[in-house]
């Protein structure tokens, strides 16, 4: 009889660790896949975005230049949470803004996916338009001019000729944007919250694992995202790498 109740027990045990293995796998797959798709789909806004800020702040003087920058930089020096506290303060159904947008569009921002993807673009829209501007302002004035002489429109200059000639610049703000939004934490889990299987990306399922006690768990995660900081940065080297190959370096 104690046998039995002994291979019973081992048995049930067997079985609870077997289904919180494949819970826990499951859970870390979904995170996984949250991430990605929130960071890929804030990514393509930063970029346009970034690009449209960067076009737009060229044409202003001096002064407006230094103000209009600086809010547009502001969320890359501010701490995520205060950005995160901003963005609940924005979209709260409390406040009139996210009363309107529920209220006319039911799009609601906080405790949902797209306050992920909101809280990421935020977060990672100035380093897309830093580079941007950068490399905008890096393109030989003498190419504009030459492209308006044969009678080539604005727009087209800059589709053309201006965005071709900063493309090693732009790639790199594409990447690091990616790299920030997937990685995103403060500001998401103030606007968006942790609900699993809905909001929690991989940053914040990391630190409630920690919360929780599942040291291994966490630990994966975090390899994870240290394996895909690395090959962001080796893709950055090799872009910039590929832009400076006809250049004469100091030895």
């Amino acid at each position: 009889m104690a046998m039995e109740l002994c291979f019973i027990v081992l048995y049930y045990h067997n079985a609870l660790v077997w289904i919180r293995s494949e819970k826990l796998q499951y859970i870390g797959r979904y995170s996984l896949f949250i991430s990605l798709k929130t960071g890929i789909l804030a990514t393509v806004l930063a970029f346009f975005a970034g690009i449209a800020a960067a076009r737009f702040i060229m044409k202003l003087n001096n002064t407006a230049k230094a103000v209009v920058d600086g809010l547009l930089t502001l969320p890359l020096v501010l701490p995520p949470t205060v950005a995160g506290f901003f963005l609940l303060l924005i979209f709260s159904l409390r406040r009139p803004f996210g009363k309107y947008l529920y209220t006319q569009f039911d799009i609601k921002m906080v405790q949902t996916w797209p306050g992920c993807v909101v809280a990421a673009l935020v977060i990672a829209f100035p380093l897309m338009y830093r580079n941007a501007r950068a490399a905008f302002e890096q393109v030989d004035v003498n190419v504009i001019y030459a492209g308006r002489t044969l009678g080539m429109s604005e727009r087209k200059i800059f589709w053309k000729v201006i965005v071709p000639m900063a493309a090693p610049g732009l790639a790199s703000g594409t990447v690091l944007a990616f790299a920030r939004a997937i990685g995103e934490y403060g500001a998401t889990s103030m606007l968006a919250g942790n609900i699993l299987g809905k909001t929690r990306t991989v940053s914040v399922a990391i630190a409630s694992e920690v919360a929780a006690g599942n040291w291994d768990t966490a630990a994966f995660w975090v390899c994870v995202i240290v394996i895909l900081s690395f090959l962001i940065v080796a893709l950055i080297n090799l872009i910039s790498g590929k832009n400076m190959k006809n250049v004469n370096r100091w030895m």
